[in-house]
């Protein structure tokens, strides 16, 4: 699993024996826009592994490093993810990270605290088990009579940047209201990817076990179709 290294030093070789305590990061590289290709000893599923990202994500601040860099890579990985590479090199520029060989693989940040992010956060593996698709069929708490209470949540839509806001109730799944996305605005099911506080709501999350506050915004990623298929 990846961590931080917290002795600072050049990025392109050892630290300098300046006597003044500056640490000089060496040329700093653009963002690559190919994702690590990689294949995993045991294959995963999509289950498997968003579990193992929740899992670095949740304890990579406890890595020595600064916790804010740590949250601006998570959201730079996230962009990546959802193939929004310009908002994650703005996220990369904002937070001051250099980028030895133009990935986030191997990064530091401005005072040369040395980051590393495991390759299964940036990409899926080749030999990814694909689970069962959800979106043609329904669940037996879609099919029956409403339940749970109801909520008003907020999206925001990646192509437009609005907000739309629809009142859900708490034992809807997340798929079903990607259904009400579609019959109410023409978004087709599977080119949405929702995210809320940096994690990736699954189709079979029920609104109740994603905990989602009051007011707060999800954020609904639209895929191309074409970038998803190429991806």
């Amino acid at each position: 699993m990846g961590g931080c290294i917290s002795s600072p030093r050049d990025i392109n070789g050892p630290a300098s024996d300046s006597t003044d305590g500056t640490v000089t990061i060496g040329k700093n590289q653009p963002l690559k826009h190919e994702k690590p290709k990689w294949r995993s000893d045991v294959p995963l599923t999509e289950g498997q592994l968003r579990s193992k990202r929740d899992e670095f994500w949740d304890t990579a601040p406890a890595f020595e490093g600064r916790k804010e860099i740590w949250d601006a890579l998570k959201a730079a990985a996230y962009a990546l993810e959802t193939n929004d590479h310009a908002l994650a090199q703005a996220i990369i520029d904002g937070a001051s990270i250099s980028l030895p060989n133009g990935t986030l693989m191997d990064c530091y940040d401005e005072l040369g605290n040395r980051y590393q992010l495991p390759v299964y956060v940036l990409s899926a593996p080749a030999n990814l088990i694909q689970e069962s698709s959800d979106t043609d069929t329904a669940t037996d708490s879609e099919s029956g009579p409403p339940t749970g209470t109801e909520i008003p949540i907020k999206f925001r839509l990646s192509t437009t940047s609005n907000d739309i806001k629809l009142v859900v109730r708490s034992t809807d799944t997340v798929m079903k209201i990607k259904r009400r996305l579609h019959a109410e605005f023409n978004i087709d099911p599977r080119f949405q990817r929702w995210f809320f506080s940096g994690r990736l709501l699954s189709n079979k999350m029920t609104i109740d076990e994603c905990k989602i506050p009051k007011g707060f915004v999800v954020q609904v990623i639209i895929f191309d179709p074409s970038s998803v298929n190429n991806s």
